[in-house]
């Protein structure tokens, strides 16, 4: 059985050696000609790219992510009404909350897809730097390039290190250990941004908000723990992924917020002022394009000439 598992397992990862290695290298041969191929900033860089290859990849499951956790916020007043109506049979209670989720097109397990589907990308990295740190090249990558790929420094610390695996190295566990709470904390920040923006008031004491909560002071404590066993460049390529969902989050948030939630009027209160400051800068723009009206004195009432009387007008003049 086990057996069995270990082929599965290696029918998955083996051609994600090969995906990781080709992105990687691409990514190094680029920058090789600009920089020293076996420096550790041109493979730290590779990393990074290869980071953002990936995540910009995930852009739709993350769309996916953003849409299936906004439902489950709306959805939980509804939720709350069937745990009252069904809280003495659990059974049926289960039953009537997925139908919910089914009629309104929820997925629960939706806003996990994206790390998960990195997490074999990610297990990739982690043996493509083991096995190039002994020399044991994968995926495209050429026995130097795996040998520059193992030795390379960045600060003076081997990306392939990891702190637990240190050796006394007071300059690689001083890099992990940044890099870990870097990691640890860009992971509880993008938990918590989506916490207190974007859940209504309805959604944050329902089953949903006590799942959330639970996820942004349990996965960083994992993080944390498990980031001492990781290379210094799988640490990189977590910290960079956790930046870009932490911006992507911001961006969707701002300007796509879910009803009822501090996001949402924020923004209001910045479509207002912006329609606001456009009324202002309209009315300026139209006085200023009217011609300036310069007023005329009044004219003098005309007077009509009096007639002379008979007696005085001279004699000879017709009349």
């Amino acid at each position: 059985m086990i057996d069995f598992f270990v082929s599965i397992g290696s029918l998955i990862i083996t051609p994600l050696y090969w995906i990781t290695s080709v992105v990687l290298v691409g990514f190094h041969n680029l920058l090789s000609n600009v920089m020293d191929p076996a420096g550790g900033a041109s493979w730290a860089l590779s990393i990074v790219g290869l980071t953002l290859v990936i995540r910009a990849a995930l852009i739709p499951l993350f769309v996916k992510q953003i849409k299936s956790s906004r439902n489950m916020q709306l959805l939980q007043p509804r939720v709350k009404e069937l745990q009252n109506k069904y809280k003495h049979d659990r059974e049926r209670l289960a039953q009537e909350t997925m139908k919910l989720y089914k009629d309104t097109g929820t997925n629960p397990f939706a806003s996990c897809l994206p790390i998960l589907l990195q997490m074999p990308i990610f297990l990739s990295l982690f043996r493509l730097l083991n096995e190039a740190a002994n020399e044991r090249p994968k995926g495209i990558l050429s026995q130097e390039q795996a040998t520059q790929f193992g030795e390379a420094t960045l600060f003076g610390g081997r990306i392939a290190d990891t702190f637990l695996r240190a050796d006394g190295d007071v300059t690689v566990m001083l890099l992990a250990a940044t890099l870990v709470v870097a990691m640890t904390a860009t992971t509880f920040l993008t938990q918590r941004q989506l916490m207190s923006k974007n859940m209504p008031a309805d959604a944050m004491s329902g089953p949903y908000a006590q799942q959330q909560k639970m996820l942004l002071y349990i996965l960083p404590l994992v993080f944390a723990i498990g980031g001492v066993a990781f290379p210094i460049g799988v640490l990189l390529y977590w910290t960079t992924s956790n930046l870009w969902t932490m911006g992507q989050q911001f961006y969707v948030i701002r300007r796509n917020p879910a009803p009822g939630t501090p996001a949402a009027k924020a923004k209001a209160d910045r479509d207002a002022a912006k329609a606001a400051r456009k009324g202002r800068s309209l009315g300026e723009d139209s006085a200023a394009a009217e011609p300036a009206t310069v007023e005329e004195p009044p004219r003098p009432a005309r007077v009509q000439p009096k007639r002379a009387p008979r007696s005085q007008r001279k004699p000879g003049k017709k009349k």
